[in-house]
């Protein structure tokens, strides 16, 4: 029987932890509050962060797909799903902070740059993407859609990097922030990042028990009908 991979460790967790409760102290005490924006100006310490380990989830959800359909392995299909997940909450995170910092630069919750735009394609990409695989019942087939829907959705990676690099916007760049603020956001990659390898490899696992195991909940036992022997 294939067996599953190993839990990641309790010291991995609570390691990550404190790097995640030194970020928040960083933030609040060590980054200046910007004297134009105000202390709205810090979810950038998040955004830039969690924008780059959006962009590491999606691409494992692809390379996964890739080694799917070259080797047709549920294990790669597992780590595709667990991946998807993962990209979904942190580009939700990225959507979700760069509205605050929106609201308080533009005085509205969303623009239609470039940049947004392209990051709103890849969040609804991968719902997508999630949405799509319980409609399929054979898990053979349900892999083989959900690889190559993965693999032409990444396409949309590159735009958004380059909609940042090469296309004229108003966000804020790590290099137009005071020194502090950048070495605060340099220092909170490491938390999210270990996060979100802790988030995919937990989630990968639990899909491989489920694939093998099946589901671990047993049924609610009835009651014996009245008059029949306990």
């Amino acid at each position: 029987m294939e067996s599953a991979p190993r839990r990641v460790p309790a010291t991995f967790w609570l390691t990550t932890l404190v790097l995640v409760g030194v970020g928040v102290a960083l933030s609040i005490f060590y980054a200046p509050i910007n004297t134009t924006m105000g202390p709205v100006q810090k979810v950038f310490h998040l955004h830039l962060p969690a924008a780059m380990n959006t962009f590491f989830a999606s691409t494992v959800v692809c390379l996964a797909s890739i080694a799917y359909i070259w080797q047709r392995r549920p294990l790669w299909d597992d780590l595709a799903e667990a991946a998807a997940r993962v990209t979904v909450i942190y580009c939700t995170a990225v959507l979700l902070t760069g509205m605050l910092w929106a609201h308080s630069a533009w005085g509205q919750w969303w623009s239609w740059s470039p940049r947004l735009t392209f990051s709103l394609a890849l969040w609804i990409l991968y719902v997508a993407y999630l949405c799509i695989r319980p409609t399929i019942a054979s898990p053979q087939r349900r892999a083989m859609v959900c690889a190559i829907y993965a693999i032409v959705s990444f396409l949309d990676v590159p735009l958004v990097y380059l909609s940042v690099k090469l296309l004229p916007d108003i966000h804020p760049a790590a290099s137009q922030l005071a020194p502090a603020a950048r070495h605060t956001v340099t220092f909170w990659f490491l938390p999210l990042t270990l996060l979100c390898v802790a988030l995919i490899w937990s989630q990968f696992r639990l899909n491989v028990l489920h694939r093998v195991v099946g589901p671990t909940e047993k049924p609610h036992a009835h009651p014996p009908a009245f008059g029949s022997p306990a």
